[in-house]
């Protein structure tokens, strides 16, 4: 048996679902470099922009509603809040019928930085969204919910 013979009978047979799998990771890592520039030219990371993003229009969340509407960790949203407190753009507030509580709120810095960064941000992205009409962006959209509960 020759080695290119040999090597090809060794070969596992490619999966569908891999070149799936390459293609929304290719899609996920451009989106994610691009939204990050984005956002760095407002000096914050993406992080700091999806907390901001998150606390706009409210009156404030404890840190476990960020947590939950963010895809921030606890761990590394504790960080977060610390360095947007530092920046002043956020409070922490502990409220007095519930001490053990937390409720971080956007300072008026903080809110007209969301005023000016979060339109911004969207008009951007619909320009990327452009080419797709309603119903390929629903299919799109019901595609990625089955595959996330797939795991």
């Amino acid at each position: 048996m020759n080695a290119m013979a040999d090597t090809a009978a060794h070969t596992p047979p490619q999966k569908p679902f891999l070149a799936t799998v390459r293609e929304l990771v290719r899609a996920y890592q451009a989106f994610s470099s691009y939204s990050e520039h984005f956002v760095r030219q407002y000096e914050l990371t993406p992080a700091q922009f999806d907390v901001i993003a998150t606390l706009g229009h409210t009156q404030g969340m404890s840190m476990g509603e960020i947590g939950e509407k963010t895809l921030i960790t606890k761990g590394t949203l504790t960080g977060v809040v610390d360095r947007l407190k530092k920046k002043d753009l956020v409070t922490r507030d502990i409220p007095p019928e519930n001490r053990r509580s937390v409720i971080v709120k956007l300072t008026s810095q903080g809110e007209e930085l969301f005023q000016q960064v979060f339109p911004a941000h969207l008009a951007d992205m619909e320009t990327h969204f452009e080419g797709f009409d309603a119903s390929e962006l629903e299919l799109m959209r019901v595609m990625l919910n089955r595959l996330r509960k797939a795991f």
